[in-house]
């Protein structure tokens, strides 16, 4: 089998295999093509990948060679119409919002694996992208915001006077949310959590944080780890409790999104208006609407005194571990559809297998983007 890594376009500074994970591909029987430069902004070498085995050779070759193209984003289609037919491609490609691509790619017969589809269970756990990923996002996001916070994080006591900690709020306790969490308190914030899934207030409180409760959830028992749409009456209650959180914090972490569909709006203009000058708002669920009412993507915009930053790409502003970790998955992830010849074989009778295929045959496959 042939694995084709494609460099990134223009502001995407992952690479999806790193020289490392190559080897591991080198004793599978796997023969490993990469795309010149493809690994420079993670500082990731093309000299380093020809020491672990890979060959460096034309993004024209990789496309009409490879049997499966890694690529973290969708390709531009100048870039996936030459690539052969039947070619298998493996990333994040967000088909529920991509479904127009991925009828494009089901027609011109490509197997689509979508590593962000995989069932999140403990048997997915090493090739869980978006875990792996978002780790990483809530790290910086705390970073981020203290940078751009005008006082300290912690407690100081001092001959001039003491400084009392930053309130942080934190919207959304999965991966990006407790690491945000974890990341404030190293600092000396004093944390509040606010989360529709009561499951995770035991983590929440084992960080030193304290969790903000509202009653009435939906059950997220069945959404596999994910967030559920939630009832107008729960709706109500929640922007309420949040409002008054947000009123109180000197920096907000939002991380809250819903797989498929728009993030939802958890701090309306109503609710900033309240915020405190020079407060500041990281939202990370900025790709898919926002968590708050006047998030741009990719931007920061200033709403009365609240510095609002709306970035969903920090990952890659912390490329070099980002693409390990992430290097790591897709190995993990590829190795169940690898014989032991070193050969392609997709068993659709594995269940992580059948979850992350979108297309195959011609036709989609997954029964979620098939609904959208």
């Amino acid at each position: 089998m042939i694995l084709g890594v494609l460099k990134e376009q223009a502001g995407e500074n992952r690479v999806s295999l790193v020289p490392d994970v190559v080897k591991q591909f080198a004793q599978l029987k796997v023969r490993v093509l990469v795309e010149p430069d493809a690994g420079v902004t993670a500082f990731y070498s093309d000299g380093a990948y020809q020491e672990a085995g890979a060959e460096i050779t034309s993004r024209t070759q990789i496309l009409q060679q490879a049997d499966v193209l890694l690529s973290i984003h969708p390709p531009t289609a100048d870039t996936w119409q030459q690539a052969r037919s039947q070619a298998t491609w493996t990333g994040i490609f967000q088909p529920l919002f991509n479904t127009a691509l991925m009828q494009d790619w089901a027609a011109k017969g490509f197997t689509v694996f979508s590593l962000d589809t995989i069932p999140r269970t403990t048997r997915a756990q090493s090739m869980d992208v978006l875990s792996s990923q978002a780790n990483i996002a809530g790290y910086k996001a705390v970073l981020l915001a203290a940078y751009s916070y005008s006082r300290y994080f912690p407690m100081f006591t001092t001959a001039a006077g003491s400084i009392p900690p930053a309130k942080v709020l934190v919207l959304g306790a999965g991966v990006a949310g407790l690491q945000a969490v974890a990341t404030a308190r190293r600092l000396g914030a004093v944390v509040e959590v606010f989360d529709t899934r009561p499951a995770v207030k035991e983590e929440v409180m084992s960080l030193g944080a304290k969790f903000v409760e509202v009653e009435g959830a939906a059950d997220a028992s069945k959404a596999g780890g994910y967030a559920v749409e939630q009832s107008e009456e729960y709706k109500q209650k929640q922007a309420q409790k949040i409002a008054e959180s947000a009123a109180k914090a000197d920096i907000v972490i939002s991380t809250a999104q819903i797989p498929g569909k728009k993030a939802p709006t958890l701090i309306p203009a109503t609710t900033l208006d309240k915020m405190k000058q020079g407060s500041v708002i990281v939202d990370l669920a900025a790709s898919t609407g926002g968590n708050t009412e006047v998030t741009k993507n990719d931007e920061t915009v200033q709403y009365k005194g609240v510095t609002v930053i709306g970035n969903s790409s920090l990952p890659s502003q912390m490329a070099c571990d980002a693409s390990k970790l992430y290097a790591k998955n897709v190995l993990n992830f590829l190795k169940l559809v690898i014989d032991k010849e070193g050969n392609l074989h997709l068993n659709f009778e594995d269940d992580i297998v059948k979850g992350a295929c979108i297309t195959h045959g011609g036709d989609i496959v997954n029964e979620r983007v098939k609904q959208s």
